[in-house]
């Protein structure tokens, strides 16, 4: 587990824009409604077929003025290499990605996401988390997404959007927020916190994504559901904190602690890592993006089944 530093470049480029905005990582539809006029302020709707949240399609049909699309799920936030889906692209790949959004260092991003339920949410956080792993704090999302939005009344565009002008956005690997599956072996030997977002049933063995090979967890690991502090209202879904502070105190989570969050793929566990560290309090958190698909490619690695133990991968294809 790496201990996060402070990167006093990153510091310096975001002086001036944090001292003009630097939003809480959670923001409502009031605050952005109320900040929409600040030329350094970036709206990014990243709908997508996830949790049936649209494309571009439903972006031109309705969306919060003056923002920018791009679709989470193909738009390249995320990549497959040697079989492993969801691992974070090559960094200059990502910044390419980012500067044709039009958006530059000194610009604060809100991400939008559809507001249509918690996988969908963690299409925001993936993004969040991308922003901080390439050193660029100046980002928030927006609770209850487009849905919420719309559903508190606030105005909505529509009809065709022009295309951002691209710009440089500049980008450095902020390497203590991503872990190798080496790093959460030497975590897991070393007794550190190891967070798994899934829903009970994959954290217990009795559920499996065709993204692994195997079912189970990484043994030693904690359960905290990337869903269960997503509470749906008036047709929107919105993370409420206090509901997540209780999750991690009935878990007795040390806020101190080095600490991994991993799922599937590494989707669910942006969401858990956002719960984790923005909203949670916890102060060294990373995320495992390869989460339980990479994990499960060696044999010789150890799971774990609720009703079966501590097995290895290969002992569980036999």
């Amino acid at each position: 587990m790496r201990i996060p530093l402070i990167l006093a470049v990153g510091a310096l480029t975001f002086a001036s824009t944090a001292q003009a905005m630097h939003p809480s990582p959670l923001v409502d539809a009031g605050w952005l409604d109320g900040h929409l006029d600040n030329n350094d302020l970036v709206v990014l709707d990243v709908r997508s077929a996830i949790d049936d949240g649209g494309d571009r399609a439903a972006f031109e049909a309705g969306r919060i003025p003056g923002s920018r699309y791009s679709n989470y799920a193909e738009d390249g936030w995320r990549e497959e290499r040697d079989g492993v889906a969801g691992l974070m692209p090559d960094v200059d790949d990502l910044a390419e990605l980012i500067g044709g959004l039009g958006i530059g260092n000194d610009d604060t991003v809100i991400v939008v996401p559809a507001g249509t339920g918690p996988t969908d949410f963690a299409s925001a956080t993936r993004v969040y988390w991308t922003f901080k792993a390439l050193g660029h704090d100046e980002v928030a999302i927006l609770n209850g997404g487009f849905a919420g939005w719309e559903q508190q009344g606030f105005k909505v565009d529509n009809g065709p959007a022009s295309e951002p002008e691209a710009t440089d956005f500049s980008a450095s690997l902020r390497e203590d927020l991503l872990a190798t599956t080496e790093e959460v072996e030497a975590s897991r030997q070393a007794g550190e916190q190891l967070v798994d977002a899934r829903p009970e049933g994959f954290y217990t063995g009795t559920e499996q994504s065709p993204a692994t090979r195997v079912p189970g967890t990484i043994p030693d690991s904690v359960n905290l559901p990337h869903d269960d502090a997503l509470v749906e209202r008036h047709g929107a879904w919105y993370l409420e904190p206090e509901r997540l502070t209780a999750a991690i105190d009935d878990l007795e989570l040390d806020r101190g602690a080095p600490t991994v969050a991993f799922c599937n793929t590494g989707h669910w566990a942006s969401s858990g890592w956002f719960q984790l560290s923005e909203i949670g309090g916890l102060e060294n958190v990373t995320m495992y993006d390869g989460s339980m698909a990479a994990w499960t490619r060696d044999d010789s690695r150890p799971v774990h089944l609720a009703e079966r133990g501590t097995l290895t991968v290969g002992e569980l294809i036999e």
